[in-house]
C-alpha cells in the first residue's frame, strides 16, 4: 500500500490539445478515490498516467513517496482493472489469476502461487469456477476474475478504468458492493474512474470531479453534494440532478419563476449587489404541501404549481413541471447541459415526493420548500454564494475518522476469520 500524490500534472499531446490542466491530488495510504466527470474530461487520461501508459508532460507524480514520472509501469507495482476485463479465453480461471505471478518467473514456487490464488478466489467467492473458462462466466464472474489478478500481485495500490460499464443495472449494484468489501478487507489504496455518479457516491472515500481537464472540487461524497462549490459540481453530482432556476433580486425578495422568496440578512450580503442568480433546489428539498404539518409548512415556502408527468417508484414519486426560465440566464444553463452531456430537453422542476402522494399527471399541486436549503449561484462565473468552507471541512473530517475505523473494523474481522 502506498499514497499517491499529483503534482501540476498535465497533460498535452502533440497536436496542442491539453487534456489535463494542472492536477494536484493528494491520496493517502488505503484511501478509496473516484475520478469523476463527463465524457473526455480527462479522467482516464489522469489513471493512464499514474499507472504509466501515458506519459506526464508536465508536473511530478509520486507512489509512496519516490518521484515515479520517468518509471515504466511494471515498475510501479500498481494493479489496473480495465473496462473489458482484459482475460485470457483460453486459460482457466485458476490460471487467468496467476497469470502475473507466473511472469515474473523464478519468483514463486507452485505451492506459493496456489496460495495466492486461493486467497483471492476467497476473498472474491471464486472457489467454485477456478477450473473454468472465461467463456463460461458470468459478467460479474469475469470482472471479479479481472480483480483476482490484481489481489494476486499485492499492488501498492488498485487502479479502477470504468470496471463496471459493460455490466447490466443489476450486477452493477452487486459489483459494487464487492468492489468495496474488497477494498476494505485488503486496505489497498484505490483509484477508480467513472462517469457514473451513483458508484461516484456510494464507493469513495473522496470524490474528484474535473471538468475539461481541471479539477473542479475534491471532497467527501456528502460533502459535494451538500456543499458544491460552483454550479458545473451541483449539476453533476445529484440523481435527478439539481433543478436550477432563475432568481431575480427586487426590494429584499428573490423572485423565482413559482414564488416570491423573502431574503435574510445572510443571504443579502452573500449575494451582494448582483440582480440576477441561479437558483439551485434538489428534488428531495420538495414536499407535497398536503402532507407536511403545520410546523414545517409554517417554515417554509408554499406555492401552486401545474404538474405535466409523473413517476411513481414505489419509495418516492417524481413531479415534472415545466416552466420558462429568464433568457438572461438561458446562455449559461445551455452551457452548463452542453458540459454535462445533456440533451437539451426543456426546462422543467423536478421533485421528490413521498410515495404516498396523491399527485398525478395534469394536477395542479400546491408544493413547499424549505429556503434554507437554496444555493445561489453568481450567473457569470457560477460560483456557489451559498458554498460553506467551514461546514465541508467538518464533513470530511468526520469522513475521514469513519474510513479509518470502517477499515479496521474490516481487518479485525479478516484476523478473526484466519485464526
Amino acid at each position: 500500500m502506498a499514497a499517491i500524490t499529483l503534482k501540476d500534472i498535465v497533460k498535452e499531446y502533440g497536436d496542442g490539445y491539453l487534456a489535463v490542466k494542472g492536477v494536484s491530488l493528494d491520496i493517502a495510504d488505503g484511501e478509496f478515490v473516484i475520478l469523476v466527470g463527463p465524457s473526455g474530461c480527462g479522467k482516464s487520461t489522469l489513471l493512464r498516467m499514474i499507472v504509466g501508459l501515458e506519459d506526464i508532460t508536465d508536473g511530478d507524480l509520486s507512489i509512496g513517496g519516490e518521484r515515479v514520472n520517468d518509471r515504466a509501469p511494471r515498475d510501479r507495482h500498481l494493479a489496473m482493472v480495465f473496462q473489458n476485463y482484459a482475460l485470457y479465453p483460453h486459460l482457466t480461471v485458476f490460471e487467468n489469476i496467476a497469470f502475473p505471478l507466473r511472469l515474473q518467473k523464478g519468483q514463486f514456487t507452485e505451492a506459493q502461487i496456489k496460495e495466492k490464488v486461493e486467497f483471492a478466489a476467497k476473498t472474491l467467492e471464486l472457489q467454485d469456477h477456478l477450473q473454468r473458462k472465461p467463456a463460461n462466466l458470468s459478467g460479474g464472474q469475469r470482472q471479479r476474475v479481472a480483480m483476482g489478478r490484481a489481489i494476486v500481485r499485492e499492488a501498492q495500490a488498485f487502479l479502477f478504468d470504468e470496471p463496471l460499464s459493460n455490466l447490466d443495472a443489476k450486477l452493477r449494484g452487486q459489483m459494487r458492493t464487492e468492489i468495496a468489501r474488497m477494498q476494505r478487507r485488503l486496505g489497498t489504496t484505490t483509484v477508480y474512474v467513472t462517469h457514473d455518479q451513483t458508484e461516484a457516491m456510494t464507493l469513495g472515500d473522496r470524490v474528484a470531479v474535473l471538468r475539461k481537464g481541471e479539477l473542479q472540487q475534491v471532497a467527501s461524497p456528502r460533502g459535494l453534494y451538500e456543499h458544491p462549490v460552483n454550479l458545473f459540481v451541483a449539476g453533476f453530482i445529484g440523481s435527478p440532478p439539481m433543478n436550477f432556476l432563475p432568481g431575480e433580486v427586487t426590494d429584499g425578495v428573490l423572485r423565482l419563476p413559482f414564488v416570491d422568496v423573502p431574503l435574510d440578512d445572510a443571504l443579502t450580503q452573500r449575494i451582494g449587489d448582483r440582480k440576477l442568480l441561479i437558483v439551485g433546489l434538489r428534488p428531495e428539498h420538495f414536499e407535497d404541501a398536503s402532507l407536511t404539518d403545520d410546523r414545517r409548512s409554517a417554515e417554509g415556502v408554499t406555492f401552486d404549481a401545474s404538474v405535466d408527468v409523473t413517476e411513481w417508484l414505489g419509495s418516492d414519486l417524481y413531479a415534472y413541471v415545466p416552466f420558462d426560465t429568464n433568457p438572461d440566464v438561458a446562455g449559461k444553463l445551455e452551457e452548463l447541459d452542453r458540459d454535462l452531456d445533456g440533451e437539451g430537453m426543456r426546462t422543467q422542476l423536478v421533485v421528490a415526493l413521498d410515495s404516498e402522494s396523491r399527485v398525478r399527471d395534469g394536477d395542479d399541486a400546491t408544493l413547499w420548500f424549505d429556503p434554507a436549503k437554496m444555493m445561489l449561484f453568481d450567473p457569470e462565473s457560477g460560483e456557489n454564494l451559498t458554498y460553506d468552507e467551514a461546514a465541508v471541512t467538518e464533513i470530511d473530517q468526520q469522513n475521514e475518522k469513519d474510513r479509518k475505523a470502517s477499515l479496521e473494523r474490516a481487518q479485525a474481522r479478516e484476523k478473526a476469520r484466519a485464526s
